[in-house]
């Protein structure tokens, strides 16, 4: 998704890269309301829009087609295709219409239980609190104006397909407005493509216990799609606890055409594991940094802790151990954790990442450059582990592990965030998967400061430690062929240029500062 506001044609005149717009335009009509409250109010008139699109467009044809016998009022016709059915109070010409209604409010809420009604997948799943008093009606009038206007004009009936990629935007930046809290129901979307892009889930089963607004299996579908798979060749499996968060992955799987198994309901993974027998191809998930508060003495037991009972103030080697329990025997996960994982050793949890270690199913480390996250400063890294690693598709890796620092790595796309590029991702991946030896990948090398294949018996040597800097060294420095004796009077003389401007802006500062009446220490007469 382009975050720098530059606009790319797609297909007959629809304006891919105009998001930002979009969500400058809805943000000045939220008033003061709450951005985590705006969020579902937003979202869902997005999600509305978008299944009466694709009703719509499905309508179209079997109109066209009722001399043949065709009828555009069959409810069969649509599920068949695994399109909802949306309800004539429901459909978007009908909503528009009445947009500027004193009624409109409750008309919404009519909508939404209207299509839950009709479609069981969707029970207890829209929000239905548009006819509250505290939601200025003219500015959600003008809000349904704003939501019609996209996909309109595209000639090659793509408007789904943009309806998506705006509700992934707008999940992005509800994430960034709301801080710390947005980073519950989102993980920055260039993780996850490195995430997916290291796993390559094109087949099998794919899970994520704790799937937040449902980015990981999103960006699962995208990944086979862009390389010439199908998605119905994945099966889905997630959970989520917050329930407000595990609507937002139901609308954004809907709004994707993704059919995924959610549970029935939200539910806590440790406490209440709605997919207890599933054996997954993949895991991939961004579980909640060093949560202290997960319930661990109720779970003292529990049999998924292989290599050792988790600590009671921190779920992080608890987390470790539900992903490798619901591993497949040549399954392979993918995950987010903070760096204190890699080498802390309070609590037992060196002893349970020495028993991961040593039972050979680590697979690679992935440092991680700082600043990716809306909701915290926290250092993160990837975690791989391979339940086989001598599975037939791969060179035998047993006995080693694979290194990467991409501390150094990304951009800043704004004062406070930083992304990785799309040449950072594909570095990364490429370097796992030739390691890996994976068929084009190419021949793998070691790099210094950048990449190492260790052995175990190196980690044991580094007591059990799995922070990449460790291995890979430090990068060589290029010589720049200038002579000390030039080099050291240049530095000098641009030092003592700073110490100038330096004493300069202090000069500005301190007279600012004492016409407003706040004359520092040295500056009173």
């Amino acid at each position: 998704m382009a975050r720098d506001g530059k606009e790319a044609k797609a297909n007959g005149g629809a304006t891919l890269g105009f998001e930002a717009t979009l969500w400058a335009l809805a943000d000045k009509l939220r008033n003061n309301m709450d951005s985590a409250e705006y969020k579902h109010v937003v979202l869902g008139l997005i999600f509305l829009k978008y299944i009466s699109d694709a009703f719509g467009e499905k309508y179209a044809e079997l109109k066209s087609r009722q001399s043949e016998g065709a009828d555009p009022e069959d409810r069969d016709e649509y599920t068949a295709e695994n399109i909802f059915w949306v309800p004539k109070e429901a459909r978007w010409p009908y909503i528009s219409a009445n947009a500027k209604q004193p009624s409109i409010g409750k008309l919404i809420d009519d909508a939404m239980s209207a299509v839950e009604r009709d479609n069981k997948s969707l029970k207890a799943v829209l929000p239905k609190d548009y006819a509250r008093p505290t939601l200025d009606k003219q500015s959600l009038g003008g809000l349904i104006d704003l939501v019609g206007t996209i996909g309109l004009g595209d000639k090659d009936n793509r408007s789904k397909d943009i309806l998506g990629r705006v509700y992934e935007y707008f999940l992005s930046q509800f994430a960034s407005a709301e801080g710390k809290k947005g980073g519950q129901f989102y993980t920055p979307r260039c993780i996850v493509q490195l995430l997916v892009e290291m796993l390559s889930p094109y087949k099998g089963r794919v899970y994520d216990p704790c799937c937040g607004s449902g980015g990981m299996f999103v960006q699962s579908g995208r990944f086979i799609e862009e390389h010439g798979g199908r998605i119905g060749d994945i099966s889905i499996y997630g959970q989520e606890s917050n329930p407000t968060t595990w609507r937002l992955a139901k609308m954004n799987l809907a709004i994707r055409g993704i059919d995924g198994n959610l549970g029935y309901e939200n539910a806590n993974t440790f406490h209440r594991d709605l997919h207890k027998d599933l054996k997954a191809d993949f895991c991939i998930a961004n579980p909640p940094f060093n949560d202290s508060d997960w319930g661990a003495d109720l779970l003292a037991n529990d049999p998924r802790w292989k290599y050792g009972v988790p600590p009671r103030g921190n779920a992080n080697f608890a987390w470790v151990q539900h992903f490798i329990h619901h591993l497949a025997p040549s399954g392979l996960a993918g995950f987010v954790l903070a760096n204190g994982s890699m080498s802390s050793n309070t609590s037992g949890e060196g002893e349970i990442r020495r028993n991961i270690i040593e039972a050979d199913i680590v697979d690679c480390m992935v440092a991680m450059p700082g600043q990716l996250f809306y909701s915290t400063q926290i250092p993160v890294c990837l975690w791989f582990i391979a339940r086989n690693k001598r599975n037939g598709r791969f060179r035998d890796r047993r006995g080693e592990a694979l290194f990467i620092d991409a501390r150094k790595m990304g951009r800043m796309v704004d004062r406070v965030h930083r992304e990785l590029t799309a040449e950072d991702i594909t570095r990364i991946a490429s370097t796992y998967h030739s390691w890996r030896g994976d068929k084009d990948a190419g021949q793998y090398e070691d790099v210094k400061g950048f990449c190492k294949a260790a052995t175990l018996d190196g980690i044991k040597e580094h007591g059990f430690i799995l922070t990449p800097g460790r291995y890979v060294g430090v990068e060589d420095v290029v010589d720049e062929d200038e002579a000390f004796e030039e080099k050291m009077p240049r530095l000098a003389a641009q030092l003592e240029e700073q110490f100038k401007e330096g004493a300069r802006l202090e000069a500005v500062i301190r007279k600012n500062l004492k016409a407003l009446g706040y004359a520092v220490k040295g500056d009173r007469q």
